[in-house]
């Protein structure tokens, strides 16, 4: 397998998880389990956003397309089309800090309706009464 495809498996796969980070607890809403795996996901993502940390997977992903041959993001679909969206030009740190104030009070939202959700439902059971929501 070359390395070029690995390289770009890798930023497809570095785009569903961010993908996930964002949008993984509306996912929880219909399965609550997916909730497991989201909120590890999301706390990491926020984290990374306000810390200003890289993501390990991206330094793999440019030492792959070395190994490749590759210089930078230039050729090819996921090269054009998907790794703008995850590294975006004139991204700055007062923009990460906002995406992850975005991203956790969006998660926030989402699990505080679910964690509601929930408790309505175990108190009906507990109570017999009709449950909300």
């Amino acid at each position: 397998m070359g390395y070029r495809f690995l390289a770009d498996l890798l930023a497809f796969l570095h785009l569903v998880f961010v993908v996930f980070v964002v949008v993984g607890g509306f996912l929880a809403l219909s399965r609550p389990r997916v909730a497991l795996l989201h909120v590890p996901a999301a706390i990491w993502g926020v984290l990374i956003q306000w810390a200003g940390w890289i993501c390990p997977l991206t330094p793999m992903e440019v030492h792959l397309r070395r190994l490749g041959g590759q210089a930078g993001y230039s050729g090819g679909f996921v090269d054009h089309y998907l790794v703008p969206v995850l590294y975006p030009p004139g991204l700055t740190r007062s923009h990460q800090i906002w995406l992850g104030i975005f991203v956790a009070l969006l998660n926030l939202g989402v699990y505080g309706w679910l964690f509601r959700r929930w408790r309505a439902r175990k108190q009906c059971r507990s109570d017999g009464s009709p449950a909300a929501g």
